[in-house]
């Protein structure tokens, strides 16, 4: 089966996702968690990012930590045979001593760097540690104090013990030897990184080369279905866990509105003569036109990132048939987007989608629409979400891919300094790779119950906080996209003959702060001068 390049692909935050599955252990682990151990999940909508790129590195990171690891552990079972072997005469029984002490060595490295919060089993990425060792008071600070100084100073004794043995007639050769080869597999691994960070993840080169796409045919099946769906019209949910991909709710509302008929105005149904039924489409059709032209607007007048401005019409259909039986095909597509604009039912759920990408992809703020109008009722629903920037740290790729392949020897000192606990994070990372697949096959995830997403790729890699300027801009965006939606509902209540007095004073209401509805169900209300009432919840996966 062909597939086709998504027009995402190339973003920024695509490549940074993509750097990240080598620079972060627990984040490789957590996609390659809810891609391939849970199979039968459809992915979550995609927005600014192309999932299967970053699936394809995190399986070939998986499978470099894991080559480390099988030569290291050859390694390790030499370094204790010739330890046992080399037990003077006399003793009762062979001692691995040397041996035994280098690893109490590496497992401390390995243990601060995992307490650090630092996941990378090669770069440490994380040069805040003293500083944030240094915040608090007590015992605990001294405790955060010893973990990046620690480890280093018992490698440092470790070696002086070692060299002053020798000094003094002793035959421990093997343990000076042994710790020197255990660096070459950790030098290997970390240039092997630095040849994909430089060929293949820079900016230039990320551009040009083709899409990275799994080699296995089992990935890549996996890989196909994401191509169905991560940039469908059609998305499939979890009623527990609605809007997963979407981001963070930013102060959504909706309120209900009895649709009164103008003194004047004629007409069955509550429509003026000669116009057609009031319903959702007809909203949708007037807030499209109204959202369009600001697009246009901000290409011709500026550089604003409302000129790239994306508006779509998105569906939302609850879990039902298993993940392969489920049709993405347009034609499927355009008649559930049909049918259900106009339904205003509970488990499908039309929404008109507007999406800006700000930052190059690193601030995605989308607002989601929705309205009908039974019972002599309009009902509008307004929910914005964001997506927060790509962690900084992920940004490592640029500071690796300039350095070049002729910073070899300056490699060889890091790869010596961080060998210990590169080495032990490796072998972690390759237990967790078998636990994995054998999990995955006990569990079958083809023929599991059929589910909704619990995550998505790009909210995996997210901070939980914006800068003060991406905040300006996120409430510029939501509210200049809401004031052209509330433009179109004005419009369309007015063509069709209907009163918008009580509208116009709600939306002002809403926008004042007067009153804020916080979510879709047991929201809060504020009434009165000033008042202001917010839910600021995350996502039901988050």
């Amino acid at each position: 089966m062909s597939h086709s390049v998504p027009q995402d692909s190339p973003t920024e935050a695509t490549r940074l996702l993509c750097a990240g599955t080598y620079l972060d252990i627990e984040f490789r682990r957590r996609v390659i968690e809810e891609l391939v151990e849970h199979a039968e999940r459809p992915v979550a909508p995609s927005l600014g990012v192309d999932a299967v790129p970053v699936l394809t590195h995190a399986l070939r990171a998986r499978g470099q930590d894991t080559l480390t690891a099988l030569i290291m552990l050859a390694l390790w079972v030499g370094f204790i045979s010739v330890d046992v072997a080399s037990t003077p005469e006399g003793a009762e029984a062979p001692v691995p001593i040397w041996s035994t002490a280098y690893a109490v060595v590496c497992f401390m490295h390995w243990t601060a760097q995992a307490a650090a919060g630092r996941g990378s089993s090669v770069y440490v990425v994380d040069k805040s540690t003293l500083r944030q060792a240094l915040k608090g008071s007590g015992g605990l600070r001294a405790l955060r104090v010893l973990l990046p100084v620690g480890p280093p100073l018992l490698a440092i004794a470790y070696w002086v013990f070692t060299f002053w043995a020798l000094s003094q007639g002793a035959d421990n050769w093997v343990g000076i030897i042994f710790p020197l080869l255990l660096v070459l597999p950790v030098w290997m691994h970390r240039a092997r990184v630095a040849a994909v960070m430089r060929t293949e993840l820079s900016r230039e080169a990320f551009r040009r080369r083709p899409r990275a796409y799994p080699s296995s045919s089992y990935h890549r099946r996996i890989a196909q279905a994401i191509d169905r769906e991560q940039y469908s019209g059609l998305t499939i949910y979890d009623p527990s866990r609605p809007f997963i991909g979407m981001g963070v709710p930013y102060e959504p509302w909706s309120f209900a509105l009895e649709l009164k008929r103008r003194k004047g105005a004629d007409g069955a149904d509550g429509n003026a003569p000669g116009t057609p039924p009031f319903t959702g489409r007809t909203v949708v059709e007037l807030i499209r036109p109204r959202l369009e032209a600001l697009r246009k607007a901000a290409a011709e007048t500026s550089r604003d990132r409302l000129k790239d401005l994306e508006i779509e019409e998105f569906v939302y259909l609850p879990v039902g048939p298993p993940r392969p039986r489920v049709a993405y095909d347009d034609h499927t597509v355009s008649r559930h987007l049909a049918e259900s604009v106009n339904e205003g039912g509970e488990a499908r759920r039309y929404f008109l989608r507007v999406r800006v990408g700000a930052w190059d992809e690193q601030v995605v703020v989308s607002v989601l629409v929705r309205v009908h109008t039974q019972g002599g009722m309009l009902v509008l629903e307004v929910v914005p979400h964001i997506l927060t920037p790509v962690r900084p740290e992920f940004r490592a790729v640029d500071v690796i891919a300039a350095r070049g392949e002729d910073d070899l020897l300056r490699d060889g000192v890091r790869a010596l300094l961080s060998a210990p606990a590169a080495g032990f994070a490796a072998a972690v990372s390759t237990i967790r790779s078998a636990v994995s697949g054998f999990r995955t096959w006990l569990a079958d995830p083809r023929r599991a119950v059929p589910d909704g997403p619990a995550h998505s790729v790009r909210e995996l890699a997210g901070v939980p906080e914006v800068s003060l300027f991406q905040e300006m801009d996120i409430s510029r965006y939501v509210k200049t996209v809401q004031d052209r939606i509330a433009s179109g509902v004005r419009e369309a209540l007015r063509s069709q003959g209907f009163e918008t007095d009580r509208f116009e004073q709600q939306i002002v209401q809403i926008s004042e702060g007067g009153i804020y509805i916080g979510s879709m169900s047991g929201g809060a209300v504020a009434q009165g001068a000033g008042a202001e009432a917010k839910n600021l919840t995350g996502s039901g996966g988050r």
